[in-house]
């Protein structure tokens, strides 16, 4: 437990100086060099703005409070999963354990991303990392406080025989690459990378607005997921980011909570349990009269 609380045994810790000088440098390219001919949209990127990425910023420190309250409890969960209930354990010294951690938590990642992307409790919590309209590695910080639904998706893995500090290690590293996907000034990768890992233009999609952009594109690291079941999507042209209904407020509890508060508001008003049922595990933006899949923001209709 203790090496699990150790920052300086956390992948992010040591990137966070790269995460900060990364965003120095980007800010300067956008400054000084040419982005009229983007290799990809043909439009320059939308930069950055200052109440935008303290906003972003702001999100990423308290998060950090969250994240620790959620690795505590589910560390312990897990640790009882793996010493009493899986039927072997792996070794975490064979060559192989690290690249088969990595992919597991990665394929975990995804399943939890497209879930909170498909089922409205889910998204309320996701959405406040979508709600800016600017793409750039300031954005990658805007992490929601709620990471709660990624624990049933890692579940199974101590079970599997995975040590349960080595999947959050797997996962620290798992966020420091795509802290890197999030940014306009980089186009089309070569052919190969793009064909298999996540890309900034993969997830420029991931964070578009438009229609044929919607929930695609939920990779971590691997973009092989998102070819196999059927949610890929290429880059097209620039997307819109941010949320499909704007989002007028910069207030933190609005932007992670609204969504809570307007769920409630209609489970309390809802006619039937079925409507109940809906509203919290329906598709975001449900409700007994829309289509489905619907996409609206509580975050921006307060």
């Amino acid at each position: 437990m203790h090496d699990l609380l150790d920052p300086m045994k956390n992948p992010v810790t040591y990137a966070i100086p790269f995460f900060l000088l990364t965003i120095l440098i980007e800010l300067a390219a956008l400054k000084w060099l040419d982005h009229d001919d983007d290799p990809v949209t043909g439009q320059p990127p939308t930069g950055y703005l200052g109440r935008d990425t303290r906003t972003s910023l702001a999100m990423g420190l308290v998060s950090l409070v969250f994240t620790l309250a959620f690795k505590v409890g589910s560390f312990l969960v897990y640790t009882l999963v793996f010493v009493h209930l899986a039927p072997f354990e792996l070794p975490t010294d064979a060559w192989w354990y690290w690249p088969a951690v990595i992919v597991a938590v990665d394929l975990g990642f995804y399943l939890s991303h497209r879930f909170v992307h498909r089922v409205n409790v889910g998204w309320a919590a996701h959405q406040a990392h979508h709600s800016s309209e600017y793409m750039n590695f300031g954005t990658a910080l805007r992490q929601k406080w709620n990471p709660w639904f990624e624990f049933f998706f890692w579940l199974p893995l101590p079970f599997l025989g995975f040590s349960p500090w080595t999947i959050y290690v797997a996962f620290g590293f798992n966020l420091v690459f795509q802290f890197f996907v999030h940014t306009e000034t980089i186009g089309r990768l070569p052919r190969p990378i793009e064909l298999v890992f996540n890309t900034p233009s993969h997830h420029r999609v991931h964070h578009g607005s438009d229609p044929e952009y919607l929930d695609k594109n939920y990779a971590g690291i691997l973009i092989i997921w998102d070819r196999m079941f059927g949610t890929f999507q290429p880059e097209l042209h620039r997307p819109t980011y941010g949320l499909t209904k704007k989002v007028e407020t910069y207030n933190l509890l609005k932007l992670q909570y609204g969504d809570y508060a307007q769920i409630t508001r209609n489970v309390r008003n809802a006619g039937s349990w079925r409507e109940r049922a809906g509203y919290l595990f329906g598709p975001p933006g449900w409700t007994p009269e829309a289509r489905t899949g619907e996409r609206l923001s509580a975050a921006g209709a307060d």
